[in-house]
């Protein structure tokens, strides 16, 4: 794509002129670059909304088939909302973030209450764990409505398109652009909401191929810290052993057994093992945030 002149971040957006030659260039990479997604072949909101989820810090090809696996076990939100804490955790294993799986059973629950799955932001943003991007991304794939969906690879354009020479780029500058440029619902379906942001995100993850990541420059971009060895590692390696326990019929672990187990995968990756008091502090993370619960002397998932 050609870079366009890049305003200021108070400038005024687009003229009309300039606005249909940016959309027309972003539609036609966006046909050339496609990219066939699974749940790009649906408008049901609740598959959208677990699209959505998973998709946040996780890598395209690993949420290819956890999707559909998802999906088969917990089809609609009235399952997942009565699904076990464990069950969801379990399913959810190794896509990151657990918290993620919980705000996402907790906002199927919303959603069962509500009798219906809500269309406006508003709604959407009420339901637990739903932030205005992830609201955007449900009204958007499976509404067709507008709305501001600044989501990495849609930063991306953006930055690389009107801002190529700056950076620490605040997200207001951006949103306005994202704003101006969505197509309204009354839009043709081949050029609405739906349609012009798969091609933004496809457009994106292709400039992001190419070229130094335009997204580095957002004032929002924060470098994330290295996975191994991190208490974030540690969490996730407890709340595996954890829901191994349970698989086998265990009643849990106490946190000797915890401590004992923590250390021997640290020491077979080469790190020392951890303090007794970090082990028990991070299982009482894990109580505290509803990840497993303790029952006298055992944690259990």
């Amino acid at each position: 794509m050609t870079t366009l002149a890049a305003p200021e971040p108070g400038d005024a957006p687009l003229d009309a002129e300039g606005l249909e030659r940016f959309r027309g260039r972003v539609f036609s990479e966006g046909a050339r670059l496609y990219r066939d997604l699974p749940w790009r072949r649906t408008r049901d909101p609740y598959a959208i909304l677990v699209s959505e989820v998973m998709l946040q810090q996780t890598q395209v090809g690993r949420v290819d088939g956890r999707w559909q696996r998802w999906l088969e076990r917990f089809p609609e939100p009235g399952i997942l909302a009565e699904a076990t804490t464990a069950d969801v955790l379990a399913e959810w294993q190794g896509l990151g973030y657990n918290r993620r799986a919980l705000a996402l059973q907790r906002a199927s629950a919303a959603i069962v209450e509500l009798g219906a799955f809500p269309r406006e932001l508003e709604a959407l943003l009420a339901l637990p764990g739903i932030g205005p991007a992830t609201a955007a991304g449900v009204r958007a794939f499976a509404f067709d409505l507008p709305g501001v969906y600044l989501e990495t690879n849609v930063r991306a354009v953006f930055l690389h398109e009107f801002f190529p020479d700056a950076e620490r780029v605040p997200d207001r500058a951006v949103a306005r652009l994202v704003a101006a440029t969505c197509p309204a619902a009354d839009a043709p379906v081949a050029r609405g909401p739906r349609s012009w942001y798969y091609a933004l995100l496809d457009v994106g993850a292709d400039l992001k191929r190419r070229l130094p990541n335009p997204s580095r420059r957002s004032a929002a971009h924060t470098r994330q810290s290295p996975f191994e060895g991190s208490r974030r590692q540690k969490r996730a390696e407890l709340l595996r052993r954890l829901l191994e326990a349970r698989e086998v019929g265990l009643p849990g672990l106490s946190a000797e057994d915890a401590e004992e187990e923590l250390a021997a995968f640290e020491l077979a990756h080469g790190r020392s093992a951890p303090a007794t008091s970090l082990v028990r502090e991070l299982l009482d993370e894990l109580a505290d945030e509803g990840f497993c619960t303790l029952v006298g002397e055992r944690y259990s998932a």
